[in-house]
């Protein structure tokens, strides 16, 4: 949540803190979730990125990027995708929220 307070900016998020708007924090929050979790399930596995490349379906040099948090480099959809192999599920929930402006 971002809000003004006189002069000084105040942030609860550091997603927040980087992005333009509400929405560029929410997507970066939830890929930087699901991109952690696709790495401390790949590391339980104790899998080499060769061999995690290989059983999700995508390319050694493309894991780096993951492995190396290189957020920029995935969309949302792409780390629903490369978390299917891995047994990892989302479960969405929906609130409603009123925003004051």
């Amino acid at each position: 949540m971002i809000k003004q307070d006189q002069d000084v900016l105040v942030t609860t998020s550091v997603w927040d803190s980087i992005s333009d708007n509400y929405e560029e924090a929410e997507n970066l929050r939830l890929r930087s979730e699901l991109m952690s979790a696709i790495i401390v399930r790949i590391n339980e596995f104790g899998w080499s990125q060769k061999v995690a490349a290989q059983n999700i379906g995508i390319t050694q040099p493309r894991l780096s990027d993951l492995m190396r948090d290189k957020i920029d480099k995935f969309s949302l959809d792409a780390l629903v995708n490369i978390a299917r192999p891995l047994g990892i599920t989302l479960k969405t929930a929906i609130s409603d929220k009123t925003i004051s402006i």
